[in-house]
């Protein structure tokens, strides 16, 4: 929790954020977020994932601590019932509220949740590097090794819990099916050329096993 806060910290400040406890207080909140006892994918350990590959791939970015704070947002509310995007829409919301109470510039605040809300779909247009970075990083546990890949659908598997099996292998279809569908998967030239083969390798074994397994 140290290290993660101390990263929240330094992206705040260098948005513009200058109340030391009120960055710190937002910190916190969010950490206790990502911490809820129903998120076994969409935990802590997928937020230091995705803030991981934002720090290694920052230089492609033209706001890339607007893309950090986007990051630490876009899950922050997470509730497995939720219909269609309202989860990105109320991180969208809770991201408005959060970093206008730090004093960020509104053309600052406007970007981050038009980056939240990225996410919902993951359909980025050409020229927009931070959206790409930011959901290259959100994508990237697609193509993790098969094992890694197994373990990140079980987590998802669970979240859905109180989905009747059928609903689910059905719903999940349409998500795997609308990745697969996506122009391209990962934006970044050097993510592009080593992750998408891996990523729809993985996709289409677990589309084929929802599909064609009882």
């Amino acid at each position: 929790m140290t290290e993660l806060l101390a990263r929240w910290r330094t992206t705040a400040r260098a948005a513009g954020a200058a109340d030391p406890a009120s960055v710190d207080a937002a910190g916190v909140d969010l950490f206790e977020r990502w911490r809820e006892p129903h998120r076994h994918y969409h935990t802590v350990a997928h937020l230091t994932a995705v803030l991981d590959v934002v720090d290694r791939y920052a230089s492609t970015a033209s706001r890339p601590d607007l893309v950090r704070l986007a990051a630490w947002c876009h899950d922050a509310v997470y509730d497995p019932r939720a219909l269609g995007d309202q989860n990105e829409r109320a991180s969208a919301a809770l991201a408005d509220a959060l970093l206008t109470r730090l004093g960020l510039p509104t053309a600052e605040v406007t970007e981050v949740i038009r980056l939240v809300l990225l996410t919902a779909g993951h359909v980025v247009a050409p020229t927009d590097a931070d959206g790409a970075l930011l959901c290259d990083a959100d994508l990237a546990v697609l193509a993790a090794s098969p094992p890694e890949y197994d373990r990140y659908a079980a987590a998802i598997r669970q979240e859905y819990a109180h989905v009747p099996e059928p609903d689910y292998r059905i719903g999940r279809a349409r998500v795997l099916a609308a990745l697969l569908a996506l122009p391209s998967l990962y934006r970044i030239p050097e993510l592009a050329a080593r992750w998408t083969h891996p990523a729809h390798t993985n996709l289409t074994r677990e589309l084929s096993h929802l599909t064609h397994h009882p």
